[in-house]
């Protein structure tokens, strides 16, 4: 039997909502082929043109720092973005409350010719980023944009709130070795091998997913569990000869009857190891009191000479358990982290958002005329959601991150538009207001060392971007948190990272919320 759902293109992995949205802008002639349908509702529809930025309203895990993920599939989804037949055939058989087809004849022509031509511009996987910076900037024709929000959200949220908890656990096991096992646990397959890569590049040092060391380039490590030993008349028996089968990678549960009596027998077995001139790498806990069985596992593996055998504790770890052993004492330096790292199990959504921020009527100057005169012929109408809840109210604009740093590390992050904040970033002095709270400011000079975060990486649905191996974004993570001051990196009550808006660009917000809160547009 085939795998449904990787035997098909990947073109319908959204919700119909975005379907049918895509079938009204088409309808309305607000497509990029310019036709109208023939019984289009709108006179005078013109294509319209679109700016989404995908972003996310709190970090995870009550933490002080999210690292962004999912870069890498985002690319691979939209080079391979397609509307197959069995798509469209599947589509075509979509009826309405009528009992008739949901799409017309002309909809599933134009899916089948659609070739994405959306600028996207990204923050590289393996960033550490705050709230409402828009980790994804999605602009071109509004239906495809409206196609893209779902599979863009999809593959992003999981990814980073996985590398997110993976760099939590690096940071409290410093420079322990941390072991990723929780393919079984896993919310599927798609889930398994997705976790088993953000964790790798949030710093894990490996993984127990074979399948994910093949297609990733990710160590591999595991041994045996407590099956082996059950399936022998005797524990010494099991350890044996699992030593014999497998002389250069010998770590052996030792919990299956009595712990300490099992480290008793792994002594023995590592002794036989010896001889024949290999090593006995480690013991592995998987239940009981963690922090005492290290203690007295490593006496008595010193005692005995064993004092390069490594202790493995796994039995549902995380950054906090983990940080409690290591107060406590433990003599543990290799981790085996599986179901609450695999299913962020604290907290299971990391809840990013794609919001529309400008529309425009698409410009079809004349080609040989100026790049520069055909870009700005047409103003941006800017957009935003408004709510009850002030951290739900969206910002407008063309957004892009800038990240000021000084020779100890980050300092703040100002989003600024790119169309309107121009002449306000070539002043002397930039000014940036926390949009909360507007008697919260920041200044920077002309001279403060700053980046950019946002690269391009699709001009026109053509990849402009160079990916980097999955072992380069690891380093770039673990060079990203080196950056951030401790408080932010907290577990509890974490300092607040700062994070504003340039000033006008919250001058613009301010003026949309009155405009839109008095119920008037022009």
């Amino acid at each position: 039997m085939t795998n449904k759902l990787y035997d098909t293109s990947l073109s319908l992995l959204t919700d119909l909502y975005q379907v049918t949205m895509a079938y009204g802008y088409w309808k309305a002639g607000m497509t990029d082929d310019r036709q109208p349908s023939s019984d289009s509702t709108r006179s005078g529809a013109a294509e319209k043109e679109a700016v989404f930025n995908l972003y996310f309203r709190k970090n995870p895990f009550s933490g002080g720092f999210t690292v962004s993920g999912g870069l890498t599939n985002v690319i691979g989804y939209i080079n391979n973005f397609g509307f197959s037949r069995k798509d469209l055939r599947y589509l075509r058989s979509l009826t309405g409350s009528d009992g008739q087809p949901l799409f017309e004849e002309g909809f599933l022509t134009y899916l089948a010719n659609l070739k994405l031509s959306c600028d996207i511009d990204a923050i590289p996987e393996g960033t550490v980023v705050f709230p409402n910076e828009p980790l994804l900037r999605v602009r071109g024709p509004i239906l495809q944009c409206q196609l893209l929000e779902t599979p863009l959200l999809n593959l992003v949220n999981f990814e980073s709130l996985i590398t997110t908890k993976a760099a939590r656990l690096r940071l409290v096991a410093g420079t322990d070795t941390l072991l990723e096992f929780g393919l079984r646990r896993a919310q599927g397959a798609d889930g398994g091998m997705t976790a088993s890569r953000a964790a790798y590049i949030g710093g894990f040092d490996a993984t127990s997913n074979v399948l994910a060391g093949k297609l990733y380039d990710i160590p591999v490590r595991g041994t045996h569990a407590h099956s082996w030993v059950m399936s022998f008349d005797t524990e010494q028996e099991a350890f044996d000869t699992y030593a014999e089968m497998m002389p250069n990678n010998v770590t052996l549960l030792v919990d299956t009857y009595d712990t300490l009596e099992g480290v008793k027998h792994a002594i023995q077995t590592g002794h036989k190891l010896r001889q024949k001139g290999y090593a006995l790498s480690g013991i592995r806990l998987d239940s009981g009191d963690l922090a005492y069985l290290s203690i007295e596992a490593r006496k008595l593996l010193d005692a005995a000479g064993f004092t390069d055998t490594a202790i493995v504790a796994s039995n549902d770890l995380d950054e906090i358990i983990i940080n409690s052993l290591k107060q406590q004492g433990a003599k543990i330096t290799v981790w085996g982290v599986g179901t609450k790292l695999v299913t962020a199990y604290d907290q299971p959504a990391l809840g990013g958002v794609y919001k529309l921020a400008a529309v425009r009527q698409a410009n079809h100057a004349d080609p040989d005329s100026d790049p520069a005169e055909n870009h700005t012929a047409v103003r941006w109408d800017y957009k935003m959601k408004l709510s009850e809840q002030a951290i739900k109210i969206s910002t407008p604009g063309i957004q892009q991150v800038r990240r000021f740093r000084d020779e100890r590390g980050f300092l703040a992050d100002m989003i600024f538009d790119e169309e309107r904040s121009a002449d306000d970033l070539n002043e002397a002095t930039t000014t940036m207001i926390d949009p909360l709270d507007f008697t919260k400011r920041r200044r920077f000079e002309a001279d403060q060392p700053f980046e950019d975060l946002l690269v391009p990486v699709f001009r026109g649905g053509e990849q402009v971007y160079d990916c980097p191996d999955i072992h380069a974004t690891r380093a770039r993570v673990q060079e990203q948190l080196a950056g951030l001051h401790p408080g932010v990196k907290r577990f509890v009550n974490p300092h607040t990272y700062p994070v504003g808006l340039e000033k006008s660009l919250h001058e613009l917000k301010t003026e949309l919320i009155l405009k839109l809160r008095e119920g008037g547009r022009e």
